[in-house]
């Protein structure tokens, strides 16, 4: 399930997956908040709660045949792993359905930023794109911005070779279930963001 909300005749464009390893889906809840939430002006927010629904379901981090979709796609794959493994890539990039559908999604619409969320480190991992959103990312959502490396066959790192000069990073969130505030400040964070990066100066301060 994907839903495309707010202004579809902005040029700025939001992505945001709840969840890609089925038992790190604390991001669902934030995917919902901002589907049920107000439709914002500046951007087109387009959200897919759960790109791994097979493995959310089974309580496993990978999909239904055993693949960690975050290591199956095609920038820097290489082979790891076998069927079920923490990492396993895959026989072959592009192997699963989930990783092809989440590709020609992001291909066909282009977003300028994507949020990939995680768990259960507590902090942005960036390992590509601009920084200095991400950073502030990390301020608004009240966690740690880290300079991380890029992970091997990972839908984040694929997207910032991919689409140059637009930025996907993943936001690993806190362990276990987020709480309400949590979940409606993450959500805050990713609104406020699209809306700063819709409107700013290349050198406009983060908001408060």
């Amino acid at each position: 399930m994907a839903y495309k909300l707010g202004n579809a005749a902005a040029s700025e464009r939001v992505l945001v997956v709840g969840c890609i390893h089925g038992t790190e889906c604390a991001g669902i809840p934030i995917a919902w908040r901002l589907v049920r939430g107000s439709l914002p002006r500046e951007f087109e927010l387009l959200v897919i709660p759960n790109v791994n629904p097979d493995g959310f379901a089974a309580g496993t981090r990978q999909n239904a045949r055993g693949v960690d979709l975050n290591r199956n796609f095609p920038y820097h794959w290489v082979h790891e792993g076998y069927p079920g493994s923490t990492f396993y890539s895959g026989p072959r990039p592009l192997s699963e359905p989930e990783s092809r559908i989440a590709r020609r999604y992001v291909l066909y619409h282009r977003p300028d930023i994507t949020f990939w969320f995680h768990q259960h480190m507590n902090l942005v991992w960036a390992s590509g794109g601009n920084f200095a959103l991400q950073r502030c990312f990390a301020r608004l959502a009240g966690i740690r911005f880290r300079r991380l490396p890029a992970i091997s066959g990972s839908a984040n790192n694929w997207i910032n070779h991919t689409l140059v000069g637009h930025t996907s990073t993943v936001v690993e969130l806190p362990g276990g279930t987020l709480s309400g505030p949590q979940v409606t400040r993450f959500a805050h964070a990713v609104r406020v963001l699209g809306r700063w990066d819709a409107g700013r100066p290349d050198d406009g301060p983060c908001p408060a």
